[in-house]
Protein backbone atom coordinates (compact mmCIF):
# COMPACT_ATOMS: atom_id res chain seq x y z
CA UNK A 1 0.00 0.00 0.00
CA UNK A 2 1.43 3.42 -0.75
CA UNK A 3 0.49 6.79 0.14
CA UNK A 4 -1.02 7.57 -3.08
CA UNK A 5 -3.90 5.13 -2.76
CA UNK A 6 -7.05 6.64 -3.58
CA UNK A 7 -10.32 4.95 -4.49
CA UNK A 8 -13.17 7.47 -6.33
CA UNK A 9 -16.53 7.19 -6.92
CA UNK A 10 -19.10 9.62 -8.44
CA UNK A 11 -23.18 9.96 -8.97
CA UNK A 12 -25.16 11.95 -11.11
CA UNK A 13 -28.12 12.67 -9.32
CA UNK A 14 -31.02 15.46 -10.49
CA UNK A 15 -31.12 17.35 -7.55
CA UNK A 16 -29.87 21.17 -6.46
CA UNK A 17 -26.50 21.33 -4.71
CA UNK A 18 -28.09 21.91 -1.61
CA UNK A 19 -30.88 19.52 -2.00
CA UNK A 20 -27.78 16.74 -3.38
CA UNK A 21 -25.84 17.97 0.34
CA UNK A 22 -29.05 17.38 2.57
CA UNK A 23 -29.86 14.20 1.31
CA UNK A 24 -26.33 12.84 1.93
CA UNK A 25 -26.04 14.23 5.44
CA UNK A 26 -29.36 14.93 7.14
CA UNK A 27 -30.92 11.86 5.41
CA UNK A 28 -28.02 9.51 5.97
CA UNK A 29 -30.19 7.00 7.73
CA UNK A 30 -32.90 7.22 5.19
CA UNK A 31 -30.25 5.65 2.44
CA UNK A 32 -27.20 3.82 4.38
CA UNK A 33 -27.74 0.31 3.07
CA UNK A 34 -28.47 -1.32 6.89
CA UNK A 35 -26.64 -4.42 5.73
CA UNK A 36 -22.91 -2.12 6.16
CA UNK A 37 -23.17 -1.67 10.07
CA UNK A 38 -20.37 -2.49 12.22
CA UNK A 39 -22.22 -3.25 15.56
CA UNK A 40 -23.68 -6.20 17.02
CA UNK A 41 -27.20 -5.79 16.02
CA UNK A 42 -28.77 -4.89 13.59
CA UNK A 43 -29.08 -0.51 12.88
CA UNK A 44 -32.21 0.50 14.17
CA UNK A 45 -30.69 4.36 13.26
CA UNK A 46 -27.80 5.52 11.54
CA UNK A 47 -26.72 9.40 11.94
CA UNK A 48 -23.99 12.12 10.48
CA UNK A 49 -24.11 14.60 12.99
CA UNK A 50 -24.33 18.25 10.83
CA UNK A 51 -21.02 19.82 12.05
CA UNK A 52 -17.41 19.59 11.77
CA UNK A 53 -16.61 17.46 15.05
CA UNK A 54 -19.80 15.71 14.55
CA UNK A 55 -19.94 12.07 15.16
CA UNK A 56 -21.47 9.21 12.14
CA UNK A 57 -22.88 6.33 14.45
CA UNK A 58 -25.28 3.77 14.37
CA UNK A 59 -27.77 2.70 17.05
CA UNK A 60 -28.71 -0.86 16.90
CA UNK A 61 -31.64 -2.18 17.57
CA UNK A 62 -30.20 -3.41 21.31
CA UNK A 63 -30.08 0.04 21.76
CA UNK A 64 -26.15 0.04 21.50
CA UNK A 65 -24.06 3.00 20.10
CA UNK A 66 -21.50 2.38 17.72
CA UNK A 67 -19.58 5.28 16.26
CA UNK A 68 -17.86 4.93 12.86
CA UNK A 69 -16.66 8.31 11.80
CA UNK A 70 -16.15 12.07 12.49
CA UNK A 71 -17.14 15.17 10.23
CA UNK A 72 -13.50 16.71 9.66
CA UNK A 73 -14.77 19.20 7.43
CA UNK A 74 -18.15 20.55 7.00
CA UNK A 75 -18.82 23.12 4.37
CA UNK A 76 -22.82 22.98 3.23
CA UNK A 77 -23.33 22.95 0.05
CA UNK A 78 -20.36 21.59 -1.41
CA UNK A 79 -17.93 19.54 0.73
CA UNK A 80 -17.45 17.44 3.78
CA UNK A 81 -14.86 15.51 4.90
CA UNK A 82 -15.28 12.35 7.44
CA UNK A 83 -12.49 10.02 9.07
CA UNK A 84 -13.15 6.54 8.57
CA UNK A 85 -13.14 4.99 11.88
CA UNK A 86 -13.16 1.82 11.19
CA UNK A 87 -10.20 -1.35 11.40
CA UNK A 88 -9.66 -3.97 9.34
CA UNK A 89 -11.16 -6.20 11.62
CA UNK A 90 -14.47 -3.72 10.71
CA UNK A 91 -14.46 -2.27 14.38
CA UNK A 92 -14.29 1.08 15.72
CA UNK A 93 -10.65 2.70 15.79
CA UNK A 94 -10.75 5.77 17.98
CA UNK A 95 -7.47 7.21 17.52
CA UNK A 96 -7.93 9.60 14.36
CA UNK A 97 -4.28 9.37 13.25
CA UNK A 98 -4.39 5.59 12.41
CA UNK A 99 -7.91 6.19 9.72
CA UNK A 100 -8.22 6.68 6.57
CA UNK A 101 -10.91 9.58 5.25
CA UNK A 102 -13.35 10.41 2.79
CA UNK A 103 -14.30 13.71 1.31
CA UNK A 104 -17.38 13.99 -1.15
CA UNK A 105 -17.80 17.21 -3.66
CA UNK A 106 -21.18 18.41 -4.87
CA UNK A 107 -20.54 19.63 -7.41
CA UNK A 108 -23.63 21.35 -10.22
CA UNK A 109 -23.25 19.47 -13.42
CA UNK A 110 -25.45 21.67 -15.69
CA UNK A 111 -29.44 20.66 -16.24
CA UNK A 112 -30.24 20.57 -12.71
CA UNK A 113 -28.15 17.83 -11.86
CA UNK A 114 -25.63 17.48 -9.49
CA UNK A 115 -22.30 15.58 -9.34
CA UNK A 116 -21.26 13.67 -6.39
CA UNK A 117 -17.64 12.73 -5.79
CA UNK A 118 -16.63 10.42 -3.50
CA UNK A 119 -12.60 10.18 -2.76
CA UNK A 120 -11.22 7.93 0.11
CA UNK A 121 -7.92 8.23 0.91
CA UNK A 122 -5.04 7.52 3.66
CA UNK A 123 -5.30 4.07 3.71
CA UNK A 124 -1.77 3.72 4.62
CA UNK A 125 -2.78 5.03 8.22
CA UNK A 126 -4.79 1.84 8.34
CA UNK A 127 -1.18 0.10 8.82
CA UNK A 128 -1.50 -3.61 7.40
CA UNK A 129 -5.11 -3.35 7.05
CA UNK A 130 -4.72 -0.61 4.86
CA UNK A 131 -4.53 -2.46 1.04
CA UNK A 132 -7.69 -5.08 2.84
CA UNK A 133 -10.01 -2.02 3.48
CA UNK A 134 -8.80 -0.36 0.13
CA UNK A 135 -9.81 -3.53 -1.72
CA UNK A 136 -13.08 -3.26 0.27
CA UNK A 137 -14.36 -0.44 0.28
CA UNK A 138 -13.67 -0.39 -3.70
CA UNK A 139 -15.57 -3.59 -4.04
CA UNK A 140 -18.50 -3.56 -6.13
CA UNK A 141 -20.62 -4.19 -2.57
CA UNK A 142 -18.48 -1.14 -1.23
CA UNK A 143 -18.81 2.51 -2.02
CA UNK A 144 -20.06 1.78 -5.47
CA UNK A 145 -23.46 0.44 -3.85
CA UNK A 146 -23.34 2.75 -1.34
CA UNK A 147 -23.68 5.48 -3.35
CA UNK A 148 -26.12 3.75 -5.58
CA UNK A 149 -28.39 3.52 -2.14
CA UNK A 150 -28.00 7.54 -1.88
CA UNK A 151 -28.61 8.54 -5.48
CA UNK A 152 -31.67 6.19 -5.85
CA UNK A 153 -32.86 8.39 -2.75
CA UNK A 154 -31.49 11.61 -3.92
CA UNK A 155 -33.06 11.53 -7.23
CA UNK A 156 -36.48 11.64 -5.78
CA UNK A 157 -35.89 14.94 -3.48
Amino acid sequence: MTESTIVRHEVTVRATQEAAFAAFTQRFGDWWPREHHIGESDPAEVVMEDRQGGLVYETGTDGARCQWGTVLAWEPPSRLVVAWQINGSWQFEPDLSRCSEYEVRFEPAGDGKVRVALEHRHFERHGEDGPGIAAAVNDAQGWPYVLSHYAALADRT
